[in-house]
């Protein structure tokens, strides 16, 4: 099934949310078709979320994604159309129809997750055999796992880093491609001097406690976060 075409105009014709639905349920079950599972750790992973009865959040699977280092495609709600989008973790690369100030253009707040599946396109310059599309529609991920986590829906620490825990920023983290207001910027920089918990972030100029949650989690997501359970600084996030 393809859910993506091109326009006369060369834009891309993403599908309804109805139609997608439709052939979400007619889908073998996945006990009868292996390429509709997920590998069982990450699958595992992702349940966690429909254990407390709702779908997993997009940065919980690009999370999960990256933890992994596995390629997924994710199907997102936008209003009533689909957009699909496919995560290389080991590339650092994303794909999405849209180009990329498109993408980043819209609402990302407001994107659900509607299902996840591996991925069937493939990297540029994988040499297995697959589906490439064009260059240009390949999009940075550390970019883009910033803006979902800066700009997302989610307001809460993701669970891998939340719970009783003190924060540092690596020394060596490089954050020069990324777009980042002053303040922000310097907030960075004090948290790769000083080991602090969430309680304290919060407190700092330019943050309240979601724009500290969404710091953290989009530091984690660069692989540049340490989380420290047993230093002083250490407390809980419960107050959330």
């Amino acid at each position: 099934m393809s859910f993506e075409s091109t326009l006369p105009l060369g834009a891309p014709e993403l599908m309804r949310v109805s139609a997608f639905k439709r052939y979400l349920e007619e889908l073998p079950p996945p006990d009868d078709c292996d390429l509709q599972q997920l590998p069982p750790s990450l699958l595992q992973d992702l349940r966690r979320f429909a254990e407390h009865g709702r779908h997993a959040e997009l940065l919980e699977v690009l999370a999960a994604s990256m933890r992994h280092l596995r390629n997924v495609a994710v199907h997102l709600r936008d209003g009533e159309r689909v957009l699909p989008l496919t995560l290389f973790p080991r590339q650092r690369l994303a794909h999405c129809p849209l180009p990329l100030h498109d993408l980043l253009g819209l609402q990302l707040q407001a994107l659900q997750v509607l299902h996840v599946e591996p991925a069937v396109l493939r990297p540029p310059g994988d040499p297995q055999r697959g589906l490439v599309k064009a260059l240009h529609l390949y999009h940075p991920l550390p970019l883009l796992s910033w803006e979902f986590a800066m700009r997302g829906a989610r307001e809460q620490l993701l669970p891998e880093i939340a719970g009783y825990a003190a924060y540092r920023a690596s020394a060596v983290l490089d954050l020069r491609q990324l777009p980042m207001a002053p303040q922000l910027r310097n907030c960075v920089r004090r948290l790769q001097r000083e080991t602090t918990n969430l309680r304290e972030l919060a407190e700092w100029p330019g943050l309240n406690r979601h724009t500290a949650a969404r710091l953290l989690n989009a530091l984690y997501l660069q692989a540049g976060l340490i989380v420290s359970r047993s230093h002083p600084a250490a407390d809980t996030d419960g107050w959330f």
